[in-house]
């Protein structure tokens, strides 16, 4: 059952109640399904050992399992996202191009890359709590602008950004809303054949910074040959599982020193490596990871995990630890007991691409130290799936596996969404910032115990 409630005085915001049998974690087979079945917390917990042999008998690496893009459509009028009781949900900004990956400043300033435009915004964290307001363009004229950093974490000098070709960084001082230099080249010359998105992260100590790079195919079909003792050399100096060829220094997050002198791999076999986030009061890296499309509808799951240094977690070779994908049977025996299983799994083809950790205390106590990430939703399943935001349930400063639908309502019908959640932040105020970038839209949760 759900119902909304439009709020007094805002005319965007709703809030809307769980369905009566949010609590229950769905299994097996039931942690499986299309978007009919989601709504704010419904709750699924995916284990390696609940997922279906590969259904393609025909295996073509790099055909997708069906062409099935959905239709984007503005969205309908006096419509919101759903989230959980006590949720409110109000638009930020509208009319962006493209808007991913959101990053907070020091001083609680919003910076946007708007990777449609080129250009990385700015939205004044005192206007932030009203919409919608109008941005400031910080950069422009970047490669497909994705990830964001300031460096050092505390008290930055800079601002990282991932474009698509390279690793950049602008002069900065807190509260500046405008670049007052050009862009300076730490990493040049990355590759850009297919997944173009490269985030950023920083360590906590500011040593180290952290760029992911996702695969240029599918499943790497056309490696060259290489013997034994040749994959011994290359992995002493790429990594344990690191692919060849075209896919060399790809599928996997490379940690490099501020200045870009210094430039290795980090960790290998993760095919698409789209969001990375620090998990606060740690030095542990997170990462969402895009799996593969050609062996079904409900395989390779996609996840949420820690990224361990020389981890290998698969790519493309195995998935989900030593499943091995048809596409290289018997190729890599040697990796079957490497390969690391990732902490959080997710429907297959989700789409998942950013991540953050609830650090504040605007939400409910239970919220404190859960992830949120986006599902920018599948395009090649027969029944669509994705299109909404997740909770990822921690113990501890653990994750226990489980997640939860947090904000769903995207998709209208089996061909229509007017939403596909793609950036997502913890404003210094404690809301919640997620961008659609269908509509480019920037949308601001809160709690009605928030102020």
């Amino acid at each position: 059952m759900r119902a909304s409630t439009i709020l007094t005085g805002l005319p965007l915001a709703f809030v809307l109640l769980t369905p009566l049998n949010a609590q229950e974690v769905r299994t097996g087979a039931e942690a499986f399904g299309n978007w009919e079945r989601d709504a704010p917390g419904v709750s699924r917990h995916i284990r390696p050992a609940d997922l279906p042999p590969p259904s393609l008998a025909q295996n073509d690496p790099e055909a997708p399992d069906f062409e099935n893009m959905a239709t984007v459509v503005p969205a309908p009028k006096g419509k919101s996202p759903a989230v959980p009781e006590g949720f409110k949900v109000q638009v930020l900004a509208r009319n962006l191009n493209q808007p991913r990956v959101i990053r907070i400043a020091p001083n609680g300033d919003i910076f946007v890359a708007e990777s449609g435009s080129g250009r990385v915004l700015v939205f004044p964290a005192e206007t932030a709590k009203g919409g919608p307001v109008k941005p400031e363009v910080f950069a422009e004229g970047i490669q497909k602008p994705f990830g964001i950093v300031f460096y050092p974490p505390a008290a930055p000098h800079y601002v990282y950004v991932g474009a698509t070709n390279q690793v950049v960084r602008f002069p900065y001082r807190v509260g500046e809303r405008r670049a007052t230099g050009p862009a300076q080249v730490i990493i040049p010359d990355i590759p850009t054949k297919r997944h173009w998105t490269r985030d950023l992260a920083v360590s906590q100590d500011g040593q180290r910074l952290f760029v992911s790079i996702g695969s240029s195919t599918n499943v790497a079909p056309n490696m060259p040959t290489k013997s034994p003792e040749e994959i011994k050399a290359f992995e002493k100096t790429h990594g344990v599982g690191a692919a060849w060829g075209d896919e060399e220094n790809r599928a996997m997050v490379r940690v490099f020193d501020p200045e870009g002198e210094t430039v290795r791999n980090f960790a290998t076999g993760l095919r698409n490596c789209s969001g990375m986030t620090m998990q606060p009061g740690t030095d542990t890296l997170w990462c969402t990871g895009n799996e593969r499309d050609h062996i079904g509808p409900n395989l390779a799951p996609d996840f949420l995990t820690t990224v361990q240094k020389g981890g290998f977690y698969g790519w493309p070779w195995y998935y989900t630890g030593a499943n091995e994908d048809p596409a290289h049977a018997g190729e890599r025996p040697d990796l079957k007991d490497k390969v690391l299983v990732p902490d959080v799994l997710l429907q297959a083809h989700s789409s998942t691409l950013q991540l953050v950790f609830y650090d504040a205390n605007a939400f409910p106590a239970e919220y404190r130290g859960d992830a949120f990430a986006t599902m920018h939703g599948s395009w090649n399943r027969e029944e669509r799936t994705g299109y909404k935001v997740i909770r990822a349930r921690m113990k501890d400063g653990k994750p226990t596996g489980v997640y939860e639908d947090f904000m769903t309502g995207f998709v209208l019908d089996d061909k229509t969404v007017w939403g596909r959640p793609a950036g997502i932040a913890v404003a210094r105020d404690g809301a919640l910032l997620v961008s659609d970038d269908a509509n480019g839209t920037i949308f601001r949760v809160t709690h009605s115990g928030s102020k």
